[in-house]
Parts: C-alpha cells; sequence; structure tokens
C-alpha cells in the first residue's frame, strides 16, 4: 500500500473551504472523532485491520509526506466493553486530519480521490419534521433490582463499585440523518469527543488514554449531577457533588485504578491531587487528569486501551467481580457501549475517549440504541441512580430528535 499526504487544497482545489467544519466533511457516510475544531475525518476503506496489529500494519504502509509533518495514515474503530474482546479498525482509503493550530492535511491511500470528500462537504441534511417513540430496552423494574442488588454486594464487602446500565431505544419514522446528528452535538458538546464510525454516533467527555510520542494521557470522570442552566443554582450543584461522601468514594476507585494500570508502563507519573469539576451541556462530573513518561520498550496506543478497559467508570473495582455482577444482573450486552473508541497511527500514537453518551444506529438508521450508566457503591440510592441515568441520556436523545 502506498499514502500520500498533502494539503486539503492541494488534494481537492478550490472545491471544498479549507475552514469548513469537520462535521460538514462526514457527509451522510463518512467516519469522525474529533474535539472542537480539530481530529480526523475518514472516507472509504483501504483495509480492515486487526486492532492489536494495527501500528505495525500502518508502519509498513509507504508514506510520500509532501507536508513534512503529517502523521501519516491511521486506522479508527472502537473496542468493545468485554476485556480483550476481537476488534477490526478502519484504514480510511481518504482521512481528513486537522490539528489544533488549523491545519488540514489529507492522506490518500492507492491513490484515492477527492469525490467522496466533495460529495461530503456538499451535503446537506434533509428537513425533517418525523415522530419517534422512546422505550426501555430493559424493564425499570429489572435496572432498579440491578442496582439494589449491586449496592447490598458493596455493603457485604464483596466489591467497592459497580456500574449498572440500562438501554433504552429510539424509533424513527424516517432514516436518522448522521450528519445533522453530528451538527447537534457540534453545537451543544464541542469540547467533549465526537465520533461517527461504523453506526456509532456519539459525543463522550471522557479520554481513556491518548500517546503522543513518550507522553501519556488519560481525564477519568466519575460521579455525576445534573445541571439546570441557571448558575447559582448549578454551583450549588457542583459544592454538594464534591463534598458528597459517595461520589468521592466513585471517583477515588476510578483515579487510584487507573493510575496503577497505567505505573506499570511509565517512569513518571502524576494525577490531580483534588477532582474538579467538568461541566457538560446538561450534567457535570467530577473529573482529574492523569499524565507522565513511558517508560521504554514504548506501548502503543492500542496496548494501554486494553489494559486499561473496561474502566471502574464504566464496570466497577475489583474488576473481575464486578464484571460478573454486571453479567448477572443488566439484562443486556452493551456491546460497544463502555468501551473505546479513537485512532492509532504507523508509531503507536492516538487518542481514544470512553464509548458513553452514544447512540448505536440500526443499518436502515430507523432505529438506534442508547445506554446509560452509574457507579453504584454502598450509599447508593436506586431511584437517585434511575434519575442519573435519564439525565445522561438527554444528551443523546436531544440530539437525535430535535428537528
Amino acid at each position: 500500500m502506498r499514502a500520500v499526504t498533502m494539503e486539503l487544497a492541494q488534494f481537492v482545489g478550490s472545491a471544498v473551504d479549507r475552514g469548513i467544519s469537520l462535521s460538514r466533511l462526514v457527509g451522510d457516510t463518512g467516519m469522525l472523532f474529533a474535539r472542537g475544531d480539530s481530529g480526523i475525518v475518514g472516507h472509504g476503506v483501504a483495509a480492515m485491520i486487526d486492532a492489536d496489529d494495527a501500528a505495525r500494519f500502518l508502519a509498513a504502509i509507504d508514506h510520500d509526506d509532501r507536508t513534512g509533518y503529517a502523521i501519516g495514515p491511521v486506522a479508527i474503530g472502537a473496542l468493545d466493553f468485554v476485556p480483550g474482546a476481537p476488534a477490526d479498525l478502519i484504514v480510511p482509503a481518504v482521512t481528513v486530519g486537522r490539528d489544533l493550530s488549523g491545519r488540514t492535511l489529507v492522506t490518500a491511500i492507492d491513490g484515492a480521490d477527492a469525490d467522496e470528500l466533495i460529495t461530503a462537504a456538499s451535503y446537506e441534511p434533509p428537513v425533517t419534521a418525523g415522530s419517534f417513540s422512546i422505550g426501555p430496552q430493559v424493564p425499570i423494574e429489572r435496572y432498579l433490582e440491578a442496582v439494589t442488588e449491586a449496592r447490598d454486594a458493596v455493603r457485604r464487602g464483596e466489591l467497592n463499585k459497580a456500574v449498572i446500565a440500562r438501554p433504552i431505544e429510539v424509533r424513527s419514522d424516517h432514516p436518522i440523518d448522521v450528519q445533522g446528528v453530528l451538527r447537534r452535538l457540534e453545537q451543544s458538546f464541542a469540547s467533549s469527543y465526537r465520533y461517527c464510525i461504523d453506526g456509532l454516533i456519539g459525543a463522550s467527555p471522557e479520554l481513556l488514554v491518548a500517546v503522543e510520542g513518550n507522553r501519556v494521557r488519560s481525564h477519568p470522570l466519575a460521579g455525576t449531577a445534573a445541571r439546570t442552566g441557571d448558575p447559582d443554582t448549578d454551583l450549588a450543584i457542583a459544592r454538594d457533588l464534591i463534598a458528597s461522601t459517595k461520589d468521592q468514594i466513585e471517583h477515588r476507585v476510578v483515579i487510584e485504578s487507573v493510575h496503577d494500570t497505567l505505573l506499570a508502563y511509565t517512569s513518571y507519573l502524576d494525577w490531580q491531587p483534588e477532582p474538579s469539576i467538568i461541566e457538560i451541556a446538561n450534567v457535570q462530573h467530577l473529573g482529574s487528569e492523569v499524565m507522565g513518561q513511558l517508560s521504554r520498550p514504548r506501548p502503543d496506543v492500542i496496548e494501554l486501551v486494553r489494559a486499561l478497559l473496561p474502566t471502574p467508570a464504566l464496570g466497577g473495582h475489583p474488576r473481575r467481580e464486578a464484571l460478573e455482577l454486571i453479567e448477572r444482573v443488566e439484562g443486556f450486552d452493551r456491546g460497544r457501549y463502555g468501551g473505546a473508541v479513537g485512532w492509532v497511527d504507523g508509531r503507536g500514537n492516538g487518542e481514544w475517549a470512553v464509548t458513553i453518551r452514544c447512540a448505536e444506529l440500526s443499518d436502515d438508521r430507523y432505529r438506534a440504541r442508547l445506554v446509560a450508566g452509574g457507579g453504584i457503591v454502598a450509599g447508593s440510592d436506586p431511584e437517585r441512580e434511575l434519575a442519573e441515568t435519564q439525565a445522561k441520556l438527554q444528551a443523546m436523545l436531544s440530539a437525535l430528535v430535535r428537528p
């Protein structure tokens, strides 16, 4: 395989505005992983590759970099919630990458042309005014029972925390328009990691792990409260969240697990001593950044993703006991929810977010599955946990059903 990288203007001429939103460049069929104005868009499929072999495969591609600073071919995709589950990543035939400085580069593999990119740039979502129906895929009563069972297991000392989730289904009388959803997510959740890959679409606020050279970063979130839109009320809610023993315990379990996992791969690792409030459009979380220097031989980002999945923020702690409980009581297969979504390049660099605040679309796009959950500890109340999932589900619900 041979890849060529050049500036966007060189690749498409004047057919595409170099300042165009990445969400616009996705069109109706492309792929996206982005945060703010930077990220990656992919079109077409040059190869499907094993995630664990991705860095080696990409490094072997003959790369003609006509810019002098391109990262080269990348693979993008998602890994399941279940630890070690097989996963394939997509090497796009055409990749658009935009960095924080606004530089926009295009990498084309084996002579792929600009047709899909130009079509995507000119695509306009259809104007729709359809109807939707929303319902649980697992009965509310079963979810409440699952939360109670998890809480009681913690109280008996069998585990420190378990995350219990529940799925809902959205049915539409017209195909859900992917780019329309992406544009709404961009408007409301620009600071989150927005993604659209193989029917999986969402906006995650949580960085699982990022690798750039020898540097590694993670930004776990655990502990959630609603936002009202009123600054004074939200400030009071944030203070209560920071003061909450239940939420602080939940957060500390997650941070210690991520720290202990990454420590084995690093020569230096540090983290924020106290969590900060991370505000999303409809909720706020406790978050702590972890950062460090990787030791040699340096692991690639996929190895770290594998080591961290599933984090206690989505699974629980201890991991084995929490996963056994989840499988026994939840009543559904999580699939990609609670796993990770992101990209990797030939150097083993990459950026992966936790797969939350997402929808999985059916092949015909008439249906979407949404999942939300929360960490259950000894002080958890089932009805309050249900309310927390309802708040978390609003992010994707509004993006799907808003005209």
